[in-house]
C-alpha cells in the first residue's frame, strides 16, 4: 500500500493532461471572443450597406 501511494504522488501524467485541458480551454475562450467581436462588426457593416442601398 505504501508503494502504491508513493507511485501516485510521483506520477504527473494526470497533471499534464489537466494543464493541456486548461490551455485548450483558454485558447477556446479567446477564439470565441474574437469571432463574436468580428461577427458583430460584420453584422453592423451589412446593416449599413443595406440601409445605404434602400
Amino acid at each position: 500500500m505504501r508503494r502504491l501511494l508513493a507511485r501516485f504522488v510521483v506520477d504527473e501524467r494526470g497533471a499534464t493532461a489537466i494543464e493541456y485541458a486548461l490551455i485548450a480551454g483558454g485558447i477556446s475562450i479567446v477564439i470565441i471572443t474574437a469571432v463574436t467581436g468580428v461577427g458583430s462588426a460584420v453584422s453592423t457593416k451589412f446593416v449599413q450597406v443595406s440601409d445605404s442601398i434602400k
